[in-house]
């Protein structure tokens, strides 16, 4: 097993990354292509991937649902498609976070670590229940009604976080520093859509939610108001 599995078709790049999270004391495997990554999934466990965009065949949008299908782990997304549309993707494909190309290789660290340590912190957690719905946070499986839920890890996180603490207003900053990370450089904005997306995924209507409510001028609330 690897700490991290990096996939960059730029040799410069790769040699540079992995050069530098050797130093920082993780192991390392890295791929030049999605297709011999995907076959390293069925054969070893990585703790995260660092995965980039543009690759050669398939990309890091197809990559990452790929990977999806076969563990769960944190995956950082590397782009030089800095655009708005390109980041929602990412996450939508199951992406936990998104840095922009070029950057700074102390922001890459700093990201790889409060990703490695909150997926640890969910590994020791336990089974949550409410409104219906039950989190498991060892297996990270997520039913309503004894039917399983499938969510993004941004998706998870937020529940998870919200279960924690039902029926507590919380305000976007709560949820942005306790799922992103205060330490994050992702926009804080990011919160409503993943609400949104996790709302579709748990609501029986999402355009009038009863699980997570709007809380006026606080933020949002999971269940009833203690």
């Amino acid at each position: 097993m690897a700490d991290i599995l990096i996939v960059e078709d730029d040799p410069e790049m790769g040699r540079l990354v992995t050069d530098f999270m050797e130093k920082e004391g993780f192991s390392v495997r890295l791929c030049r292509a999605a297709e011999d990554a995907l076959e390293l999934f069925d054969k070893e466990h990585f703790g995260m991937v660092l995965l980039d965009v543009m690759l050669p065949k398939m990309n890091g949008f197809e990559t990452c649902a790929e990977i999806r299908k076969k563990q769960d782990i944190p995956i950082l997304m590397m782009s030089a498609m800095t655009d708005e549309e390109s980041k929602l993707l990412g996450y939508e494909t199951g992406a936990d976070d998104y840095i922009d190309k070029p950057f700074s290789v102390r922001v890459l660290t700093a990201k790889v670590r409060a990703l490695m340590k909150r997926n640890r912190t969910d590994e020791q957690g336990d089974i949550i229940s409410g409104q219906g719905i039950t989190l498991d946070a060892v297996s990270r499986r997520v039913t309503k009604d004894g039917k399983e839920l499938k969510l993004n890890a941004k998706e998870y996180e937020l529940l998870y976080y919200f279960m924690q603490h039902q029926g507590e207003a919380l305000s976007k900053e709560d949820l942005f520093n306790a799922v992103w990370g205060c330490d994050c450089f992702t926009e804080p904005s990011t919160v409503s859509v993943h609400i949104r997306w996790l709302r579709e995924k748990i609501e029986n209507d999402p355009n009038s939610p009863g699980i997570i409510k709007t809380v006026w001028k606080v933020g949002y609330r999971f269940g009833e108001q203690k």
